[in-house]
């Protein structure tokens, strides 16, 4: 089995979905289908049971994926680590972005890189589907995540910045032409929910189940990507809620951006595994409170 395969192979047993490893991984999900038809032809067995509703390892698969995740780690770790000290470098940290934003981020970055030469900086993207899994896998150091987040083996530390929340509505909805709305309009229209593992409070700080008047915000439609929550809100179904970053990363002419006036700013934090001592970590989160909290 090759190095790719193993990763494609660990990524699935991560999402459990098709397309989510391929956008992951940057490839087509053919060529994750391929992938695993290759690798349980050679094996003999199935890897993973695949259902029109659910994708999830066999015995077998759950047996392949103890063996190879520590070895697959080491091996990562050990190119890693040539390619630092190619650098001039001793180590890197790893920081998990749920933003889109990023760019507008560039103060802490460059306070980082400015500050400790000797370490390395990496961002990626982190998905909202089961958003703490990178971190407990040790796949990332920091990640930066809407608040409140409440579990036991993480800890939370500085906010980075602070935004207000925008309505997104199709072009030619009824609402798009509003200077504000509020959160009956979301249980007017209905909005749209993860498909996939997210903490129920996680949900509920980005988006309320109820508005204020006790009305219930439907999930009409479950979506795994930022692109397929655009798709369904510019065909008019429904409409969403999202941080204010979106109106200047993500400019369409399918949709408009209305404020919403009766929620609190959206919180964005770092998040990092009680058990992760690393300097690295801990040389980031100073420089984060030091430079304080962003109002974007």
């Amino acid at each position: 089995m090759e190095l790719r395969d193993i990763e494609i192979f660990l990524t699935l047993s991560e999402e459990l979905h098709f397309g989510r490893t391929a956008e992951r991984l940057h490839v087509s999900a053919a060529r994750i289908s391929q992938a695993i038809k290759k690798q349980e032809r050679s094996i003999g067995a199935e890897l993973f049971e695949r259902t029109s509703r659910q994708v999830r390892l066999t015995p077998v698969g759950e047996q392949l994926l103890g063996d190879l995740r520590p070895v697959f780690q080491g091996l990562k770790a050990s190119v890693d680590r040539a390619r630092l000290t190619a650098q001039g470098k001793t180590d890197v940290l790893r920081i998990g972005l749920m933003v889109t934003n990023g760019h507008e981020l560039r103060p802490f970055w460059d306070a980082f890189r400015s500050r400790h030469p000797q370490w390395g900086l990496r961002l990626s993207h982190n998905g909202y589907m089961d958003p703490f899994a990178p971190l407990r896998n040790g796949d990332i150091d920091l990640l930066l995540s809407w608040l409140p987040v409440e579990e036991p083996d993480l800890t939370v530390g500085p906010v980075l910045f602070t935004e207000p929340r925008v309505a997104l509505v199709a072009a030619d909805h009824r609402l798009a032409g509003r200077s504000s709305v509020t959160l009956e309009a979301f249980a007017d229209h209905g909005v749209l929910g993860p498909e996939g593992f997210q903490p129920d409070y996680f949900q509920e700080a980005f988006l309320p189940h109820s508005a204020p008047s006790g009305r219930a915000i439907e999930r009409k439609f479950l979506v795994t990507t930022l692109d397929q929550l655009y798709t369904y809100v510019a065909d008019g179904d429904v409409v969403h809620l999202l941080g204010n970053q979106v109106t200047r990363f993500y400019a369409r002419p399918d949709v408009a951006y209305v404020p919403v006036r009766d929620v609190p700013l959206l919180r964005w934090g770092l998040v990092h595994r009680a058990d992760n001592d690393s300097p690295m970590v801990a040389a980031f989160t100073r420089i984060a409170r030091e430079l304080g909290a962003m109002a974007l």
